[in-house]
């Protein structure tokens, strides 16, 4: 048996850990956040679910890189119930989907273009467009930063919108899916994400309602998605799959399912555009018989780990990764001090963890160890209006 450090929260204790290619001991004397080295500061952009557009919705922090404590810079009229945000590469623009069911008078929801003002972080509205869905609830950019895609999840399809030099969106096309599964939440399709491969070739939109991983052939340059003839990934029947996140090694990739509170191990063949099931794991510690749907998952900036937040046992699972075959082992359990952990994110360094609780309108931030995975508490807080996502970037306003 591997012996541990006594860490808060919950521990997972295994054997087999010497397969690994981490050490777990390392570096776990102090909170690796603590590191006098780190001097930079980040802004923390944080979409909410609230759904007065003529209130504040869309929140801007700077966050202490080595205490993580949150500092609030202003707080923006980002459009009703801006749930999902994502920042383009080199910073000048922020996209943000409306999660409505009714979007300018019409069915469904939108997606809002902003410029970043580049000292202030403060939002201009450029322009918006309709998802062509209800309830948007997931934008990603391709590599090239010409397209967003965008999974709606009541209507259950998907939709590509071209990006303008400028920024500014253009009108969508969509793809929509068809199907149910076994479980009370999956009577019709709900597209929860839509994201392009490490290589920019293919795009997947991950469908909870119908156990479904499609993928797409990806034409960044003319914002088309084209179907392919079978699905890219089937799960277990009322699995509910909800994000995938693509390991560095650009050969695995990890799926979250909501529905029974797991996580897969993926195997991914870049040429074919298709994945393999290699493992599949709870979310959840052994015994806990409560309420739970999982929500987001994320790799660590170096690879060796995972993180996985749970709703209803309102934690961060964590996993170290074989980095010889991409399996994973369960090693933490961590409380996130608040209710229902809908989105987490790392920020650039990798040594912090910040996470939103959307039922108890709080982020809470911890510090990572980079050689251990581990999470320790920093203390740190502050309160937002359901926060529903993180959206952490580098302080590009210095």
């Amino acid at each position: 048996m591997t012996n541990f450090p006594v860490f808060r929260g919950r521990m997972r204790f295994l054997n087999g850990l010497g397969l690994l290619s981490i050490t777990l001991l390392a570096g776990c004397a102090r909170p690796a956040g603590s590191s006098s080295a780190i001097a930079k500061d980040y802004w923390l952009y944080v979409g909410t679910n609230v759904g007065n557009e003529q209130a504040s919705t869309i929140f801007l922090y700077r966050v202490d890189a080595a205490t993580g404590a949150f500092t609030r810079v202003s707080a923006q009229h980002g459009g009703a119930s801006p749930t999902y945000l994502t920042l383009s590469a080199n910073h000048r623009f922020l996209y943000a989907v409306s999660e409505t069911q009714t979007f300018r008078g019409a069915p469904g929801g939108g997606v809002s273009a902003f410029a970043v003002a580049p000292r202030t972080g403060d939002l201009t509205l450029l322009n918006q467009q309709p998802s062509n869905g209800a309830a948007p609830c997931y934008i990603s950019l391709d590599h090239t930063g010409h397209t967003a895609l965008v999974a709606n999840y009541v209507s259950g399809n998907v939709s590509a919108l071209p990006v303008a030099a400028d920024g500014q969106l253009g009108a969508p096309t969509t793809d929509q899916h068809t199907g149910s599964g076994p479980h009370k939440n999956q009577t019709s399709p709900h597209a929860h994400c839509l994201l392009p491969d490490p290589a920019n070739t293919f795009a997947f939109a991950v469908n909870l309602g119908t156990d479904r991983v499609y993928g797409y052939r990806l034409d960044p340059a003319r914002a088309q998605l084209t179907r392919a003839a079978e699905p890219a990934f089937v799960a277990k029947p009322g699995a509910g799959p909800r994000h995938l996140v693509f390991h560095p090694d650009g050969k695995h990739a990890y799926l979250i399912n909501e529905l029974n509170s797991t996580v897969t191990a993926l195997a991914y063949d870049a040429a074919a555009g298709r994945f393999r099931e290699l493992q599949t794991l709870s979310a959840l510690p052994a015994g806990y018989t409560g309420e739970n749907s999982c929500a987001d998952i994320h790799v660590s900036r170096n690879g060796l780990f995972l993180y996985a937040s749970n709703r209803g046992h309102n934690s961060i699972a964590v996993f170290a990764i074989d980095t010889s075959n991409g399996t994973l082992v369960p090693i933490q359990d961590v409380d996130t001090q608040g209710k229902t952990p809908r989105n987490f994110t790392l920020d650039p360094s990798g040594r912090l963890l910040l996470v939103a609780n959307q039922n108890s309108n709080n982020i809470f931030s911890y510090h990572v160890d980079p050689q251990s995975g581990l999470l320790t508490p920093t203390g740190q807080s502050t309160e937002v209006p359901s926060p529903m996502f993180l959206q952490v970037t580098e302080d590009f306003g210095r």
